[in-house]
């Protein structure tokens, strides 16, 4: 039996590799197993096309060869399509993150907001139960100590009476559903924001953590801990590239490495490069962002000490805007600490991804790899060409960008993730590219280059070289996402999407089940009593409103309107009328019978006419 390379082979394909590496003892993810099937069939190496008729036996090859590559644990391209497939289905960005996470929150809320705003006590006793829930929901939704504290829910319900006493549940019980929850929120914003102002006075709020000082800590250690690792990563990458570019200079030194993988380490350590990168962009944004809530903070709380003071009764317009504040800025620590747990979570996971290195590239053996050869720094290789760049009058057909001739020019997006894209296809490397020399505008997209006969060469025929780019990517999978070569394998991976779209690069479709619930009567009733539905209830109503004994029909015509209307008139069908008697009786009159004679004239001058009458009497006949 023999089949194409359908969509419905290749699932198949990938339950029968995953159940392969269960019974092998490695449970891998689905994400995982599908797209290193699909990195199988891209590789042209591998004799496999999306339209081949494949036989039972290449079937079972193809799965052999998945299983293979998937429990190699010494490849290094394996550990990079691993991290990949980590990174896009673990991280999200700040505005991601803080949804789901008030998304979480909101559905733990949502048994104490309905148990609120769902009953309508009368008697004492449950008006007071209500009381306490509010209580709680204040302590939940705020997350100041942990709402079983006794001392915590003193305070709570303490700051909750200042402002919102228990003589007013009435008119909060009568209010509709929707003002309830829009109530319970502010009221637990104040709680929130009395509590802060009573620890800052000393009088509670023991249990509430100093959140901005955690902050100044952690953040900086954060942040140094992801700058050790692309430290490490970026002394990894030089080594490699220096090797690499010794082995196409020297026949023997490629027969020496040519065992090592270096390619594969090295497309590891950038693509571990570029998510360190992403994290740190995140780890000074939340920086940037404690910085700012903190001076709010301190101005916020310095403006509510000053209207308070020492005074017995204060305006609450004065104070409840301020309590507010608190509470939001409040928040917006807490959901400072929430993205750094996750960017602290992502950086130690990333980390063995590269432990790699250590085993395949010990200390000694890199060491002596290097003896005799120059290492050079991403910085230094950009310097030695920073004064050389591309002479325009040398091409006629092609649209070269520089800083001084460009607007925005450290914003415009360079394909290959900013990498030189020459360097890729030809030698297999990856070069930081120098805007400097000129950047390449082809079919509106840039391009850089790590040097000018770089630059020279690659604009003589740029679909040459990009196709070039895009077959070196079929052999080494994971340069897909790394180089965001996501739109030259749309066929293959369908749900690839670049990063640049804050979208991830195979991850699937999210499905839930759900339900919703409506109240039966929202709004208050608003019942018509007027209204009919019978038909002709509503044609009695209107006769009696028309009163038609009393009115008459007018009609005009127009000019305008003459010859143009249709008129109708409905008339009753004449009868047919019979009688009966009881005998038949007819009666029969003589035939007149009269005869003129004279009519046609004689030979005298004067016409005589005679008459003659022939009729029988009516008794004769």
């Amino acid at each position: 039996m023999s089949s194409e390379l359908t969509e419905s082979v290749i699932k198949g394909i990938i339950r029968q590799v995953g159940l392969e590496c269960a019974a092998r003892g490695q449970t891998l993810s689905e994400t995982l197993v599908a797209f290193m099937v699909r990195a199988v069939v891209l590789d042209p190496r591998n004799g496999f096309t999306m339209d081949q008729i494949l036989t039972e036996k290449d079937v079972q090859d193809f799965i052999q060869l998945c299983v293979t590559r998937l429990l190699d644990t010494t490849n290094p391209s394996l550990s990079t399509i691993k991290m990949q497939v980590y990174f896009d289905m673990n991280y999200v960005n700040r505005d991601e993150l803080l949804r789901e996470q008030q998304r979480i929150l909101k559905g733990k809320l949502a048994p104490v907001v309905r148990d609120i705003t769902d009953r309508c006590p009368h008697m004492q006793e449950e008006i007071e139960k209500m009381y306490q829930n509010i209580v709680s929901y204040a302590l939940l939704s705020s997350g100041l100590g942990s709402p079983t504290d006794i001392e915590n829910i003193r305070e709570a319900t303490a700051a909750l009476q200042s402002v919102f006493p228990q003589t007013e549940m009435t008119a909060f019980i009568s209010l509709n559903k929707k003002d309830k929850e829009q109530e319970l929120k502010d009221l637990a914003m104040l709680v929130t924001g009395i509590r802060l102002y009573n620890k800052e006075c000393m009088k509670g709020g023991r249990s509430i953590d100093d959140l901005p000082a955690i902050l100044n800590e952690a953040i900086p250690s954060a942040t140094q801990t992801v700058d050790e690792g692309l430290n490490t990563c970026h002394m990894l990458a030089h080594k490699y590239t220096a090797l690499l570019e010794s082995m196409q200079e020297d026949p023997h030194r490629y027969m020496q490495l040519s065992s090592f993988k270096l390619k594969e380490a090295l497309f590891n350590v950038r693509q571990y490069e570029a998510f360190l990168c992403i994290l740190l962009s995140d780890a000074i944004t939340s920086a940037q962002e404690v910085e700012t809530l903190s001076v709010q903070f301190t101005a916020t709380m310095m403006q509510l000490k000053n209207t308070v003071q020492d005074k017995i009764s204060i305006d609450s317009k004065e104070v409840f805007p301020l309590f507010l504040e608190l509470s939001k800025l409040w928040t917006g620590f807490q959901d400072e600490m929430l993205l750094l747990s996750f960017l602290t979570s992502m950086t130690s996971n990333l980390q063995q991804f590269l432990e790699i290195h250590s085993q395949l590239f010990p200390e000694e053996v890199l060491t002596s790899l290097l003896e005799g050869l120059t290492v050079k720094s991403d910085e230094e290789r950009i310097r030695e060409t920073m004064g050389t760049r591309v002479n325009v009058s040398d091409f006629k057909n092609q649209e070269w960008l520089f800083p001084e001739t460009t607007d925005n020019f450290d914003q415009l997006l360079i394909q290959y993730h900013s990498f030189c894209a020459h360097a890729i296809g030809m030698k297999g490397l990856i070069l930081p590219g120098n805007p400097a020399i000129g950047i390449l505008k082809h079919k509106a997209k840039y391009y850089v280059f790590s040097s000018k006969e770089a630059a020279y060469t690659f604009a003589q025929d740029p679909d040459k070289f990009i196709q070039l780019n895009v077959e070196k990517a079929k052999e080494y999978a994971e340069l897909i996402q790394l180089l965001e070569l996501h739109h030259h394998f749309e066929y293959l991976f369908p749900r690839a999407q670049a990063r640049i779209a804050d979208k991830c690069l195979m991850k699937p479709t999210a499905k839930c089940d759900s339900s919703t619930q409506t109240d039966t009567h929202i709004l208050p009733p608003t019942i018509v009593r007027s209204y009919e539905w019978n038909e002709w209830e509503l044609r009695r109503k209107a006769l009696k409103l028309a009163n038609l004994r009393r009115k008459l029909t007018h009609s005009m015509q127009t000019d305008l309107s003459h010859m143009k209307r249709e008129n109708f008139t409905q008339v009753y069908l004449l009868k047919d009328m019979g009688t009966q008697t009881k005998r038949d009786n007819s009666s029969n009159v003589p035939r007149p019978q009269i005869f003129l004679k004279g009519l046609r004239g004689q030979s005298s001058p004067t016409t005589r006419m005679v008459k003659v009458d022939l009729t029988r009497a009516v008794d004769e006949t």
